[in-house]
């Protein structure tokens, strides 16, 4: 079993992962559009095979065990970002974006399960609001060093990037990651339908889905917003998630401070506040600043605050009830959080066109959404089924 720090830098290494997928990427899209056409299905497939790639990874972690399925996530991350690097067209590079979304999806499913392992239900939203600060790091860092590589290299050698640190994880993980499944625990005995009844599980897991799904239609859009609609730059672009992910780092260490002296619950309802409070600000930019970028930029810090501690809260509650079914309950979680997203961003996807007749709105709409069923979990569902 490893030690407390290791495992926490470990825990900080492999949720990093996830925004060197994306927000390292978002800067590359429309180079990427330039050379082999338009490249967001490449991210929403990414998203889809991540969801459903969690179905299978989760019953092979609890089959097999977190480090075995852990480790050939990794590998198969490095190797589909090396073979993206040298895409020769849309479709290739969707495909290995597929293969990427199912390595993300091992990682996540066997880092989740995991800390189910190692921490018990009380303890697991502390410890997954900390490894989130070390994700929001990255996510900061990732869209500047994307800009800057794209900008001065080219979008082939972000996708390297990505297979660098993939290698890098994996060798730490190769010599530092134990295997943290109790004895007797790798099994797969149990049912799914006991995670189904679970009515705990059903709420977090709506939290943790609106909450992503409202991100998601950001990182899914605001290339095409900022770059196209609004005329920045791509390096005056990565600052722009760049400072989404700062608040996001502040938020997650509020969280930890917060999570000392208030319940998890108490915690989600006071970070949505922040999430309508930030789109009402993001609706109001479009209304009366349609051409402005501060108000959005202000409106995204504001819904960033919230989901800080959405996060950690939603995806340990999500698992409290489940020592023994971690893998199949952290799939099934992820799994409807990226199916709910793939669909939402779909959906809003439909509402760009060339000219960007419709502004900011196909960004904004489904995240004002997102918080405003989030005030309504956090404060009405949630007490009642805990309460119960």
């Amino acid at each position: 079993m490893p030690g407390r720090v290791s495992f926490t830098l470990m825990l900080m290494l492999l949720l990093a992962a996830q925004p060197i997928a994306t927000d390292l990427y978002l800067p590359a899209l429309p180079a990427i559009a330039r050379d082999l056409g338009p490249a967001t299905s490449s991210l929403t497939l990414f998203v889809l095979v991540f969801g459903f790639g969690q179905l299978i990874n989760g019953q092979l972690a609890d089959r097999f065990g977190r480090r075995p399925v852990l480790l050939a996530g990794l590998a198969l991350y490095a190797l589909a970002s090396l073979a993206a690097a040298f895409s020769p067209s849309v479709m290739w590079l969707a495909t290995c974006r597929g293969a990427q979304g199912l390595a993300m999806a091992a990682i996540v499913v066997c880092l989740r399960a995991a800390v189910r392992d190692l921490h018990d239900a009380g303890d697991g939203p502390r410890i997954m609001a900390k490894g989130m600060s070390g994700l929001g790091v990255v996510a900061m860092l990732a869209p500047v060093i994307g800009a800057w590589v794209v900008h001065w290299l080219s979008w082939r050698w972000a996708l390297g990037c990505m297979a660098l640190y993939g290698v890098g994880v994996y060798a730490v993980c190769f010599f530092s990651f134990a295997e943290t499944q109790r004895a007797g625990h790798t099994t797969l005995s149990g049912s799914i339908l006991q995670v189904f009844a679970s009515r705990s599980f059903w709420a977090w897991t709506a939290i943790s889905t609106m909450a992503y799904s409202g991100i998601f239609c950001f990182l899914l859009l605001s290339s095409a917003v900022y770059v196209q609609y609004l005329g920045l730059s791509t390096l005056a672009y990565g600052w722009v998630p760049a400072s989404g992910s700062f608040v996001y780092v502040c938020s997650t260490i509020f969280c930890r401070k917060l999570l000392r002296k208030r319940t998890p619950v108490r915690a989600v309802q006071i970070a949505s506040l922040f999430s309508v409070a930030g789109c009402a600000i993001l609706v109001a930019a479009c209304l009366f600043a349609p051409n402005t970028v501060w108000p959005l930029l202000l409106g995204h810090w504001v819904f960033a605050l919230g989901h800080g501690i959405h996060q950690p809260c939603s995806q340990a509650g999500a698992v409290g009830d489940f020592p023994r079914l971690a893998g199949r309950a952290v799939a099934w979680s992820g799994f409807i959080t990226m199916a709910v997203a793939f669909g939402v961003g779909q959906t809003a996807v439909r509402f760009i066109d060339a000219n960007h007749s419709n502004g900011a709105w196909p960004m904004v709409v489904p995240m004002a959404i997102s918080a405003l069923l989030l005030f309504a979990i956090s404060w009405f569902w949630l007490p009642r089924i805990l309460r119960a």
